[in-house]
């Protein structure tokens, strides 16, 4: 045989041996079968609602002080100032009716959200309230805040009061989205502040806002809506509702359609400043949260827990521990809209003191008219606690070599 032919065969037989190999490796069983379900069931961060301490049911209830027929709505966080709970929110003149941003005046109403003040009131137990007055009036002509203050959450800080609220400068800023004849919005909005030594005030309004729509091609382009805050590191954090401009709104805002984005409506970002005043810079994560819309934030452990009406994980509870990353805890609730939960602590550093989770707090409804309701559920770290140290029980035996019957494993669900 010739050098070229034994060179010819040898190649022959190293090619079918790799033949052989790969198509062995090909067809070679994995070591264990894995569904797409249990690979998610394993690899995130949801247990079975036995074994999870964010399982709850949310009970609504009526309360009592805000018979007067006029609609108020988005409520604030609720805070406890010695032995009074406080909230504020969104309050509608009576007897104004909504006719859309091309027939509005000064006395009809573009949106549901035209032309409001800032209210508060007190109660004693969280279920008779007792309406104190107004808390935000609208700014002077020229002003961010003149057309109108709306949807506010409050924040305690520096032995001071802080109120975040949505605000409008003038009817040119009143954007019909073709819709229907009341749809669209106020764009630009912005975020304004005011600040105050006592809950009841006076309250002084900052000269300028401290969250502004980002540029015409970015996610939060549109709209900045329904700030609230979290404190975390002594660092101050406010998340807030928007989205970009797309195709489907066309007369909102100028500028160009947002392709990025086109496939996200609504989102939720957040904005961290080092001063509960600001500045408040967006976090280069932006979006945090898919969704949004009478979103709830509270602490919890170490980090902050948040609410989805809508969007991809709606009706969920998520969870972070840095206040940017969010992972769904729990699904399938039925989650207040545009709730303010009780802060037990009035903001508390969570990294000097462990968020306590929420049993309450009050949110609107929509139907008959915009009217408040108390919920009610149990994501207290008491009761998380517990579920965790139940649940380890179990975490332990599936890590040892013991097959005994455990009666203490039986745990079950509250």
């Amino acid at each position: 045989m010739t050098t070229k032919a034994i060179i010819t065969t040898v190649t022959k037989v190293v090619l079918a041996l790799v033949v052989i190999s790969s198509t062995s490796c090909q067809n070679k069983a994995p070591k264990t079968y894995e569904s797409a379900s249990y690979k998610r069931f394993r690899n995130n961060h949801v247990s079975y609602e036995k074994y999870n301490e964010f399982n709850t049911q949310f009970k609504f209830e009526k309360i009592e002080g805000f018979d007067d027929g006029a609609e108020r709505y988005y409520p604030s966080s609720v805070i406890k100032v010695d032995n009074e709970y406080y909230m504020w929110y969104s309050k509608l003149q009576i007897n104004t009716e909504v006719v859309g941003p091309n027939k509005a005046n000064d006395s009809l109403r573009a949106f549901h959200w035209d032309l409001c003040d800032i209210w508060y009131a007190t109660s004693s137990d969280g279920l008779k309230w007792k309406e104190q007055g107004r808390a935000i009036s609208r700014g002077t002509a020229g002003r961010y805040d003149h057309r109108s203050v709306f949807n506010p959450d409050i924040l305690f800080a520096d032995g001071k009061y802080y109120l975040g609220y949505q605000a409008a400068k003038s009817l040119e800023d009143a954007r019909w989205s073709k819709q229907f004849p009341t749809s669209g919005d106020f764009t630009p909005n912005v975020i304004g502040m005011s600040v105050a030594d006592t809950p009841e005030g006076p309250w002084k309004a900052l000269d300028e806002p401290i969250l502004q729509p980002g540029p015409e091609e970015s996610w939060d382009a549109e709209v900045i809506h329904e700030p609230t805050f979290f404190v975390k590191g002594g660092q101050y954090f406010l998340y807030y509702k928007s989205h970009g401009r797309l195709p489907w709104t066309p007369n909102i805002s100028p500028g160009k359609f947002n392709k990025e984005h086109a496939d996200m409506p609504l989102a939720t970002g957040v904005a961290i400043a080092n001063k509960p005043g600001g500045p408040y810079i967006k976090s280069k994560y932006n979006p945090v949260l898919m969704g949004g819309h009478g979103s709830m934030v509270w602490p919890y452990r170490n980090g902050v827990c948040a609410t989805l009406p809508e969007g991809p994980e709606r009706n969920s509870v998520l969870f972070s521990e840095d206040g940017v990353n969010f992972h769904p805890v729990i699904q399938g609730l039925t989650i207040p809209k545009g709730g303010g939960a009780f802060r037990t602590g009035n903001f508390t550093d969570v990294d000097v003191s462990p968020g306590k989770g929420i049993t309450w707090g009050i949110s609107h409804q929509l139907y008959p008219a915009y009217h408040f309701v108390r919920f009610e559920c149990d994501l207290s770290l008491e009761k998380g606690n517990k579920v965790r140290k139940e649940y380890q029980k179990v975490k332990d035996y599936m890590n040892n070599d013991a097959y005994d019957y455990d009666s203490s494993l039986n745990i079950n669900p509250k």
